[in-house]
C-alpha cells in the first residue's frame, strides 16, 4: 500500500535553513511553513534535461512541467538521502552519482522552500512513478523558455533556469 503523502513527516526550517521541527506534509502546506527539498537535474549524455509532467493530483503545481526530479526532505533525512530516495521513487534510478550544484531559497504565496540542487547523468530508461508523474521527456535546456510560453513550468524550477544555462 502506498503511504499517503499528506501524512509524511517533513523537516521544517527557518529562513536561515536551520531545522526547527517536523510536521506532516499536510500541515506544512496548510501553514505554508519553510521546508527543505531536493532537486535533481537529470541530463542525458547529449546534455538534454529530463523534464516531468506532474500529475493533476499533486499538492502543489499540479499539471505543471517540473525541471527536476526530487521532493520534500523528510524528518531525519539529509538532502542527499532525499535526493537518492526521490530518484528511486520517481524515476527508478538507483545509485546515481549526484553532483552538488548549489542551494537556493524560493518563496511564493503557497510555497517556501530551501532547495539543494544536484545533477546527474542518465540516458534512462526510467520507470516513472505514476502517482506523481504523467510522463517525461528530454529537452535541450535552451528550449525550456520557449516551452514555458505555452505550458506552465513550476516556478521554483524556473528560478533554476538561469543558473543551469550558464
Amino acid at each position: 500500500m502506498t503511504p499517503n503523502p499528506a501524512e509524511e513527516i517533513v523537516k521544517i526550517v527557518d529562513r536561515e535553513n536551520c531545522p526547527i521541527g517536523a510536521v506532516t506534509r499536510q500541515i506544512m502546506r496548510q501553514q505554508k511553513l519553510i521546508h527543505q527539498a531536493s532537486y535533481i537535474l537529470v541530463f542525458n549524455s547529449g546534455g538534454e534535461l529530463f523534464i516531468q509532467k506532474r500529475t493533476k493530483s499533486k499538492d502543489i503545481y499540479p499539471g505543471y512541467w517540473d525541471l527536476a526530479a526530487g521532493g520534500v526532505v523528510q524528518a531525519g533525512e539529509s538532502y542527499e538521502e532525499s535526493a537518492h530516495r526521490e530518484l528511486r521513487e520517481e524515476l527508478g534510478l538507483a545509485n546515481a552519482k549526484l553532483r552538488f550544484l548549489f542551494d537556493q531559497y524560493y518563496e511564493d504565496a503557497d510555497n517556501k522552500v530551501w532547495g539543494r540542487i544536484f545533477s546527474c547523468t542518465s540516458n534512462g530508461p526510467f520507470t516513472l512513478q505514476t502517482e506523481e508523474i504523467d510522463y517525461g521527456r528530454f529537452i535541450p535546456p535552451a528550449e525550456i523558455a520557449h516551452l514555458h510560453q505555452t505550458e506552465p513550468i513550476t516556478p521554483d524550477g524556473l528560478q533554476l533556469l538561469p543558473r543551469i544555462l550558464l
